[in-house]
């Protein structure tokens, strides 16, 4: 082979961060030994495999086939490295997870209980939006995904492994706090706070007032969760989030649940990778985890996406 897969490892970064600088910090070398690198990556292949216009770097179609490759040879080399150690009697390697930020909230427990079952096992977390995650389900970019709605139309293979409740919140003292047996009706009246379009939380929250034929009255589009909390808790309306997003809250009174009719919409989480790979030891020790932990919804069949 004429390139190394330091190489590799090194022109993977930066093309994932499309950013010499960036990936030098990530490797904690010199950004002038990064773009050594891949300039005799480069020389290696006889193709341009990054190229710059402006102060934006872009991935030729050769880079984009390299990287595809350095992602897949990568991996089988961690795997075999994780393979070679528990033949010695000892787990190391790597987990790379990338989860919806509304995940982020019950995810670490799940990485603490896999840490002290596998502490040589570094996990890597990646926190974003859906629309991050399946863009970085597209480049393979990580070991598992998790979602609150399955990708579509990707080539997909999803497990369903827990419940994921979205309730209503508001301030203690909103006008609807105190009554009980609230429709979806009496919600549409009032100020909503929603996600960024797209996310999983407002298509839920969206399709439970069509259903009903109403509307909400949107006053805020926020595209984090802790925006949408601290808008709730300044009094600027009510929302619709996760319960585990909430609990800290719900429990010290900075929000009230409240007792709406059609809710709780009764959602999962779902763990994903991309059909056809092949997980890691890391990775299926992980998902066995999800399987048997916490709130486990018992469903352990493998979905394919379309």
């Amino acid at each position: 082979m004429r390139y190394s897969l330091r190489q590799l490892q090194i022109f993977q970064e930066v093309a994932q961060h499309l950013s010499y600088t960036r990936a030098a910090e990530a490797l904690h070398l010199t950004q002038p030994a990064v773009f050594a690198q891949v300039r005799q990556l480069e020389e290696q292949t006889g193709h341009k495999l990054i190229e710059r216009m402006g102060k934006t770097l872009f991935l030729t179609e050769a880079g984009e086939v390299v990287l595809l490759s350095a992602q897949r040879m990568l991996g089988e080399a961690e795997d075999l490295d994780m393979r070679l150690a528990e033949l010695r009697g000892m787990a190391r390697g790597r987990l790379r997870l990338a989860v919806v930020s509304t995940a982020k909230y019950d995810i670490p427990a799940r990485i603490g209980a896999y840490n002290s079952d596998y502490p040589g096992i570094e996990v890597a977390l990646t926190v974003c939006n859906r629309e991050e995650i399946l863009s970085r389900f597209a480049q393979n970019a990580d070991d598992l995904y998790i979602l609150g709605t399955p990708p579509q139309n990707m080539a997909a293979e999803v497990e369903r492994f827990a419940e994921n409740p979205l309730i209503v919140i508001a301030p203690p003292d909103h006008p609807l706090a105190t009554r009980q047996g609230l429709s979806v009706a009496d919600l549409s009246v009032y100020p909503f706070l929603t996600r960024e379009s797209g996310s999983g939380t407002r298509l839920a929250a969206e399709r439970c007032f069509e259903e009903a034929g109403k509307a909400p009255a949107v006053r805020l589009e926020l595209g984090a969760n802790e925006a949408v909390k601290q808008g709730v808790i300044a009094g600027l309306g009510w929302s619709v989030l996760s319960r585990a997003t909430v609990a800290l809250e719900l429990r010290h009174g900075y929000l009230t649940e409240l007792d709406v009719k059609s809710f709780p919409i009764m959602r999962h989480w779902y763990v994903a990778w991309p059909k056809g790979k092949q997980p890691t030891m890391a990775a299926e020790a992980f998902l066995q985890q999800l399987r048997e932990g916490p709130g486990a919804a018992g469903v352990g069949s493998s979905v394919a996406g379309q």
